[in-house]
């Protein structure tokens, strides 16, 4: 394992010979990989993924972020499917020849049976698993489709000319058809919840190793601290202005994310949190907000059912706009979003969520379609700390782009209408 102090390379028996330190330079070693068990963490692994988390320490980002990126990092090595299609053919030949020596044609052929069952078996395993990201799970569907073609080939050819065995052909057909429409259906199947490889014990006590030896990382945001105690002057020339637009998130962690990103100055948006985070501004800055009658109003919170009544009640509450004519846009997350999504998404299922779907409002029901209202029910939900900090930047940045022009913006749907407008965006990245 290379020091990140100096970039020796030290084995085992130097780092065991010099207690757990560098051979070099003398620099403690937070992690030894061979005492970890599965999960085997190495301390240029946990620099990579600190320098990624941040674009080489230049944005901002939460520990429930670097937690997921991080659980990302084991899931990637979950499933090699580099050398399936070598290693399934040796495979196949080793058996079919081992298991023909002692029992004859027969023989292999039942071993080669046997070996093909146990591929696509496990195949449609790892194509369903939670504990694999998506792109593993989607390899998977495209190696049983390969299996599923390979078995027809070469099962139709030794059947009909080598063996000239009829229920051998009708066996390769079936089982390549088989495998074949089960690799095409679960190819398809993205919005799978997935499982944490890594616990969030284990990554805080990483985390606080890490620090202990290496200092505190400079991009990790402490938790969001209440200001109430502490008076902020404002400049009276300042209240006098106004953002064109405000982004409220439904938690204070997001919301202090973007603020130490500085995505406030450089999209001339006002952010605030639903819980009224930052306090010592609140206040203020909502005063200085409604005096702009064309400010519009976007609406960030994580997918799950207490978190879509974020919209309802920016439009109810006397906090916030109760009896306005403001636009309000939800740029997500949203159930539609998740199940339309393109790209990877992290999604995740417990009880209290299907708990919490199965007792929505109906205010909040009627806005979301069956197809919705299901997968919310099956305990799904998604994690807005989930994204990457850049991607989540875009993303936003992308739905603010998307909705300048309302009228003309065909990825807009009408999510209510009252004296309020309300719209919500097709898409989340």
């Amino acid at each position: 394992m290379k020091c990140i102090s100096c970039g020796t390379d030290n084995n085992l028996k130097d780092r065991t010979a010099n207690y757990g330190k560098c051979s070099n330079c003398g620099h403690a070693f937070v992690f030894e990989p061979t005492s970890m068990g599965i999960t085997k963490l190495t301390d240029p692994m946990f620099a990579k993924v600190i320098s990624d988390i941040s674009v080489n320490n230049t944005l901002f980002f939460t520990p429930k972020q670097m937690f997921y990126i991080l659980d990302n990092r084991f899931r990637n090595k979950a499933f090699n499917s580099g050398s399936f299609g070598c290693s399934y053919i040796f495979g196949m030949v080793f058996f079919t020849i081992f298991f023909s020596s002692f029992g004859g044609t027969l023989g292999g052929l039942t071993a080669n049976l046997i070996y093909q069952i146990i591929i696509i078996t496990t195949l449609m395993k790892n194509a369903k698993s939670p504990k694999l990201n998506a792109a593993s799970r989607k390899v998977s569907a495209k190696s049983l489709i390969f299996v599923g073609a390979f078995i027809l080939i070469i099962g139709i050819y030794s059947s009909a000319v080598i063996l000239n065995s009829f229920p051998a052909f009708v066996i390769a057909v079936l089982l390549g058809i088989f495998s074949i429409y089960k690799g095409a259906l679960l190819q398809n199947k993205t919005t799978i919840a997935q499982e944490y490889l890594i616990s969030e014990s284990d990554y805080q006590d990483w985390l606080n190793r890490w620090q202990r030896v290496n200092g505190n990382i400079h991009k990790l945001l402490p938790a969001p601290q209440s200001l109430n105690n502490q008076t902020i002057l404002i400049n009276p020339d300042v209240t006098a202005y106004s953002f064109d637009r405000l982004i409220v998130c439904e938690s204070a962690d997001i919301a202090q994310f973007l603020i130490a990103n500085n995505f406030h100055f450089e999209n001339n948006s006002a952010i605030l949190s639903i819980t009224g985070y930052p306090e010592s501004i609140f206040q203020t800055t909502m005063d200085m907000l409604r005096r702009n009658p064309e400010l519009k109003v976007y609406a960030l919170h994580n997918c799950t059912p207490k978190s879509l009544g974020l919209i309802n009640r920016l439009r109810t509450s006397p906090n916030w706009f109760q009896n306005s004519n403001i636009t309000i846009i939800d740029i997500g997350i949203t159930p539609r979003q998740v199940i339309g999504a393109k790209k990877n998404i992290f999604i995740e299922t417990s009880p209290q969520s299907a708990s919490e779907a199965s007792q929505l409002p109906s205010e909040i029901c009627n806005n979301l379609s069956p197809d919705e209202l299901q997968w919310l029910q099956a305990g799904n939900f998604v994690n807005l700390e989930s994204f990457r900090p850049q991607q989540l930047i875009q993303i936003i940045q992308h739905g603010i782009a998307n909705t300048l022009n309302l009228e003309s913006d065909s990825g807009l749907l009408i999510a209510s209408s009252s004296d309020t407008y309300i719209y919500s965006t097709q898409s989340f990245g």
